[in-house]
């Protein structure tokens, strides 16, 4: 099959743009490789002390060092219920190890926090810079040099992205991202945005919302709707870092742990010290992320992965940018309709053919790369098959070539939209992204007037005092990386939902986070340059005609060009931001941060 021109066109001036960068990283991967173990680099005190805490059963061959040893690095808690099946996979892998003639070893946990939990709170300003903290923490759990592969086990928001960014400074180890799969299907995603609506119009009480919400979030497991966790699933198996179809299988099922078992035969097959040496460095290639991009568009994903996307690639010695998840986005068809951009869960998403049905269709029509390299072996081919049990082993088939649900699934000859779920925003207020697969066309432009808030209590103050029942666009600034860590805004959604419900224009604009959650009111989300670091939107004034056009790529104040020039940016007293919840710390990851569109990366990669 013949290569989609403009995919082509992208993946070439992706390679081009990082052609040095990519160079200087796949030089430092081949001088760290080796063909004999890594820790037989040790002294014998350090050796000894790597695995004094062993079983008599692994220390023989961790002594001998001829056996590969597997990292595991987990973002296991019992709080966080994607997590919470994580409990019991180390000694899963350890089990495994040892069948498969390996050792394995707890390397290291990293933090885990909930959006979901800390949604419209003070620790949301940690939520971006948690990314960064579980970059770190996957790199100083892998720093010892005794593994020759690694297990990450991470699902949610910054944890995957934050686990692979670590990973992917050590790019010679081979590496296998092991899923925890998804709770069981609870209320409707249209039944709960209906409860919460009409509790932001005082029409539900509190008692009732949380006993909604409790069917909602009621068991181990992933969150059931396509947000940031389920976007990062996806994403694993398009850029060929699961096994194949593993990303939605249930936490409770004996598939999941088969799959689990069987990541842990592959990684330690594919170290250094076989025939298949598979290191991570190479798996992460420009063309992996641009199918990565193709997952994130088709299936309309997470706008988090605007910000994300680009730090993994820049893990990799790889510089994207917005501008290339548009060319992309302008070609990909939407295939899926899974909430917020559909009434489906990630459960239904999965019966239907998921994410190996996805993968299929794309390759027939030369929207996917086929020659890579995965973790599953040689051509992103391998993830059109879908796992079972069979005595008591995994075996894959290919996956069928109809959507066992064509309302929630489709083929590429009946998209659900001809293009992909992200689009870039630009203007005289910068660049933006929006998410429109679940924006109907009717609310896709939106000309009216700024109502300008500092902060998201200050708007949803405003939406009870009765003072937004009109068209207007809400520009809630000062919500950068830089101001407070851009936090997720998604307490604004219930009040927007029910002025637009009620007949009015609007939107919102700024510089803050909506992510996978993103729905049906159109908001231009990540304006760059944020309003800290001197960006246009820090002076909009109210009644400022502000024009958001995601059908056209607009976002623009209709103000002369002298007279917008001419104004002085209004900063508010930022002061509470630096306070509570452990904002202190991280002072300096806001001093440091980089814009949106740059990843928002608070370290520095080396060129």
């Amino acid at each position: 099959m013949n290569m989609h021109p403009t995919i082509v066109a992208v993946t070439d001036r992706i390679r081009e743009r990082s052609r040095p960068l990519r160079e200087g990283y796949l030089d430092r991967l081949e001088a760290a490789s080796s063909k004999q173990p890594l820790r037989g680099r040790l002294s014998c005190t350090n050796l000894a002390h790597s695995y004094a805490a062993s079983s008599a059963l692994d220390k023989i061959p961790l002594r001998q060092q001829r056996l590969p040893n597997i990292g595991i690095v987990s973002a296991y808690n019992d709080m966080l219920s994607a997590h919470k099946p994580y409990e019991t996979y180390p000694e899963i892998i350890r089990a495994a190890a040892r069948s498969a003639g390996a050792t394995a070893q707890f390397a290291g946990g990293v933090p885990a926090m909930c959006d979901g939990v800390t949604q419209g709170q003070d620790g949301m300003d940690l939520s971006l810079f948690s990314r960064d903290v579980i970059a770190m923490s996957t790199a100083i759990a892998l720093s010892h040099n005794v593994f020759d592969g690694a297990l990450c086990l991470g699902i949610c928001d910054k944890i995957v992205p934050g686990l692979l960014i670590g990973a992917l400074q050590f790019a010679h180890l081979p590496t296998i991202f092991v899923p925890g799969g998804p709770m069981g299907t609870g209320l409707s995603n249209k039944e709960k945005v209906r409860l919460r609506q009409l509790h932001a119009e005082g029409k539900l009480s509190e008692d009732e919302l949380l006993a909604a919400e409790e069917k909602s979030y009621h068991s181990a497991g992933t969150c059931t709707f396509y947000g940031t966790a389920n976007s990062n699933q996806m994403l694993m198996e398009f850029m060929g870092l699961h096994l194949p179809g593993s990303a939605f299988v249930s936490p409770v099922s004996p598939l999941r742990t088969a799959l689990t078992e069987a990541a842990t035969h592959r990684v330690a097959a594919i170290t250094a010290l076989g025939k298949e040496y598979t290191p991570i460095g190479k798996v992460i290639d420009e063309k992996a992320i641009v199918n990565g991009l193709v997952g994130l568009m088709t299936t309309g994903g997470s706008t988090n992965h605007a910000i994300h996307m680009v730090a993994i690639a820049r893990a990799a010695g790889i510089l994207i940018d917005w501008s290339d998840f548009s060319a992309i986005s302008s070609v990909v068809p939407l295939l899926a309709k899974v909430y917020p951009n559909g009434s489906a869960d990630v459960n239904q998403f999965h019966a239907a053919g998921g994410t190996s049905f996805l993968i299929d269709q794309l390759l027939n029509v030369g929207m996917l790369h086929d020659d890579v390299l995965t973790v599953a072996g040689q051509g992103l081919g391998r993830y059109t098959a879908v796992p079972a049990l069979a005595d008591a082993a995994v075996r894959w088939t290919p996956v069928s070539k109809v959507s066992a649900d064509p309302s929630v699934v489709t083929n590429v000859d009946q998209p659900f939209q001809a293009d992909g779920g992200l689009r870039l925003l630009s203007g005289n207020l910068g660049r933006a992204v929006i998410k429109v697969s679940a924006v109907l066309p009717a609310h896709r432009i939106v000309e009216a007037p700024a109502v300008v808030f500092d902060s998201q209590d200050a708007m949803l103050e405003a939406f009870k005092r009765g003072e937004l029942e009109r068209d207007f666009v809400a520009v809630v600034r000062y919500q950068g990386p830089q101001a407070n860590g851009m936090p997720e805004l998604h307490k604004l959604v219930p009040s927007l939902g029910v002025l637009q419900d009620r007949g009015f224009k609007v939107a919102l604009v700024t510089d803050g986070r909506m992510s996978g959650a993103s729905g049906k009111v159109p908001a231009a989300i990540h304006v760059t340059p944020e309003c800290l670091a001197g960006g246009p939107l820090s002076r909009v004034q109210d009644g400022d005609m502000i024009w958001v056009d995601a059908e056209a790529g607009v976002l623009s104040v209709l103000v002369s060009e002298a007279e917008f020039a001419a104004r002085q940016a209004s900063i508010p007293d930022l002061a509470a931001n630096q306070h509570g919840s452990g904002r202190e710390l991280f002072a300096g990851f806001r001093k440091l941060v980089t814009g949106a569109e740059q990843g928002a990366m608070s370290f520095m990669l080396p060129d």
